[in-house]
């Protein structure tokens, strides 16, 4: 299969997949699953390689280490469908166990138009989310600057994530970044439409959303 593309097999899967979530039909189509999963762990090792060229933390990375379980955590959930019913992975230093840690690029396939590239970071920790803080209070500029370039605002619009109703702790309420500095997330999404998923044109908007997150990615990163 062309590890360039995602074949039409699995997004056939995870449409029936919706339709049939329990354990007796996915088993019955464990090979299914086995073949596509496989064909998508070879795609998404092919935007590794291609943006790891760029990006020398991410070389050597394996795609296996990325993507998600396609179980569901159902302990403490009250939906207790047993699968998802799409593929998920996230492209960061260390693999998805580092996605509380360092920010990075996270590839949807859901049939439905729910498809996506998002990346930034996502509810970071304290100790983390302390120090993008204490990074926009020193050079919010740089931020704005990524965030309100042309090319960036074209791909993902504005950057989106949880707020603060008021400034936090040891920061003044006029600050020039306050609306930055209030935010407790610093996500980008970019939705992709099924008809797009399953063209060549899908790797090349993965690679080049990549290339443009990259900046808010370093921002975050540095710390």
């Amino acid at each position: 299969m062309n590890n360039k593309l995602i074949h039409p097999a699995t997004i056939q899967f995870l449409k029936e997949l919706k339709l049939h979530n329990d354990r007796d039909w996915f088993q019955k189509n464990r090979s299914r699953y086995d073949e596509i999963r496989l064909d998508h762990e070879s795609f998404i090792q092919s935007i590794i390689d291609e943006i790891s060229g760029s990006e020398q933390i991410l070389k050597g990375l394996e795609a296996k280490t990325c993507i998600y379980r396609i179980n569901r955590d159902i302990r403490f959930s009250n939906d207790k469908t047993i699968y998802k019913t799409y593929f998920g992975a996230f492209i960061v230093r260390g693999g998805r166990k580092n996605g509380d840690r360092f920010a990075g690029y996270y590839i949807h396939i859901e049939p439905g138009n729910g498809s996506m590239i998002a990346g930034g970071a996502y509810m970071p920790p304290a100790p983390w989310l302390a120090a993008i803080r204490e990074k926009i209070d020193e050079h919010g500029e740089n931020l704005l600057k990524i965030i309100r370039n042309r090319e960036f605002a074209d791909m993902f619009g504005e950057m989106e994530g949880e707020k603060l109703k008021s400034a936090p702790r040891g920061y003044a309420r006029d600050h020039p970044f306050i609306d930055l500095l209030k935010m407790k997330s610093f996500l980008v999404v970019k939705m992709i439409p099924d008809k797009v998923v399953m063209a060549e044109k899908f790797y090349d908007t993965i690679i080049s959303a990549c290339r443009i997150m990259k900046p808010l990615n370093d921002f975050l990163n540095e710390y």
